[in-house]
């Protein structure tokens, strides 16, 4: 089960990246990376893109990344994993008319592929029951 939770979780960051290279009006600079990747044809992907599969993609993530913080009971990388989502949802919904908007979904961008990295190279540790004491 933590393995499955492991790559939801790597298909949800690798969702809400490829959501957003198709919106080049919305992130220039991601526009500008899919452009160079060879990428262009995402942009007339852009409304289901930016409308469907970005939140959802970021819930996937959000979800996955909770369970695996109740899951493992680990407080910092729990928090670390559920603060990029929820940065995004952020900037699609309530924040989308700030013009800062865009430098927090790119730190949210950043943020969830370094914890994503970080969850491969230091996997969580099983958390160990605490052994009763007889009375």
């Amino acid at each position: 089960m933590a393995r499955l939770v492991r790559y939801m979780d790597k298909i949800g960051v690798g969702g809400v990246i490829i959501a957003a290279l198709s919106c080049t009006a919305c992130f220039p600079a991601l526009g500008a990376l899919a452009a160079t990747l060879g990428l262009g044809f995402l942009g007339q992907l852009e409304g289901v893109a930016v409308n469907k599969l970005l939140p959802t993609f970021a819930g996937l993530a959000l979800a996955v990344n909770a369970y695996g913080w109740y899951q493992h009971r680990a407080h910092w990388r729990g928090l670390l994993s559920i603060v990029g989502p929820i940065a995004i949802l952020a900037t699609l919904y309530p924040l989308w008319q700030y013009g800062w908007s865009t430098y927090l979904f790119y730190a949210a961008l950043i943020l969830m592929l370094a914890v994503s990295f970080a969850d491969l190279i230091w996997p969580p540790r099983a958390v160990c029951p605490v052994p009763e004491v007889a009375p």
